[in-house]
């Protein structure tokens, strides 16, 4: 019995993984592989079981790259997918400046201080992700708060809805806490006697920060800036709703080419080459991870 019990235990991971992973990277994968149709469902070819091994040789036949070719045809993919990853290096390079300090912060206060402060980092997750968003909506917009803001203090209003510069803020504050937690992660186990001993040994405070602190801390802000910088190079809902139609990354043209265009080819295979370019952050990430966990 406790065979049995243990054996499914070590199966339904892998179960999961199958059902919620591969079976659906494999749909993917071959719609990236099929071409646009005027039908429903607007792709073909298509596998009917039903005719057995011939009907499987007519629908393997059908397959073909034509899609990936054009997409390196197409400017607009290369510039979304350009865009992309530059937005999401620019937002996690961001996070790391800001997040940083507060991570460090928050692992020199006091252990009670510390529960709250952390309390405070994870508390934007009880409210809705798109109610966040369209705050920040009206915070932007031309007559929003910050340019009233603004106009109290006698500065003239600034343009910063549906632009580049909104996407980023938008990251930047959805994403903070998953660079802040990671590094506090790391901080707070710190060694506080390696500082003692730096300083014993004549080093400064900042001396001590640069050459012990922070190279200590280096896992946790890897960790911090794949997990950030993965999803928000797929980010559909900030781009959308803060970057207005001049912003342009990967999401978008996703979620554009299936229910405007109705390409699901085209949207399948710019999916594909998404997720390839972030298996190595993936990998990356994982190692990291380990780091901080160990």
């Amino acid at each position: 019995m406790k065979r049995s019990r243990s054996g499914l235990a070590a199966i339904l991971p892998f179960l999961w993984l199958a059902v919620f992973f591969a079976f659906p990277f494999l749909l993917v994968g071959k719609l990236s592989l099929s071409h646009t149709v005027l039908a429903i469902p607007p792709y073909a070819p298509q596998l009917h079981l039903s005719q057995g091994l011939p009907g499987f040789r007519t629908f393997l036949a059908g397959l073909s790259g034509e899609t990936y070719a054009r997409l390196t045809q197409d400017r607009l993919y290369l510039d979304a997918y350009l865009s992309s990853l530059r937005i999401a290096g620019l937002a996690a390079g961001l996070l790391l400046l800001i997040g940083y300090p507060i991570a460090y912060g928050i692992a020199r206060c006091p252990p009670k201080a510390r529960q709250a402060l952390v309390m405070a980092v994870i508390l934007p997750f009880w409210t809705s992700f798109l109610i966040r968003i369209y705050a920040w909506i009206a915070i932007l917009k031309p007559a929003g708060v910050l340019n009233a803001a603004l106009g109290l203090v006698g500065l003239g209003p600034v343009e910063i809805l549906n632009t580049e510069t909104a996407v980023l803020i938008g990251l930047v504050y959805a994403y903070l806490p998953f660079m802040v937690l990671p590094l506090y992660a790391v901080l707070d186990r710190e060694d506080e006697s390696l500082i003692e001993a730096a300083q014993d040994l004549g080093a400064t405070p900042l001396s001590a920060f640069w050459r012990v602190t922070f190279p200590l801390s280096l896992p946790g802000a890897a960790a911090g800036a794949l997990l950030c910088f993965i999803p928000m190079a797929g980010e559909f809902v900030i781009p959308d709703l803060l970057g207005g139609s001049e912003t342009l990354m990967l999401g978008r043209v996703i979620w554009t080419e299936f229910f405007a265009n109705r390409d699901w080819p085209a949207a399948s295979a710019v999916a594909i080459v998404l997720l390839a370019t972030l298996v190595v952050p993936i990998v990356l990430f994982e190692r990291e991870q380990a780091k901080v966990l160990s």
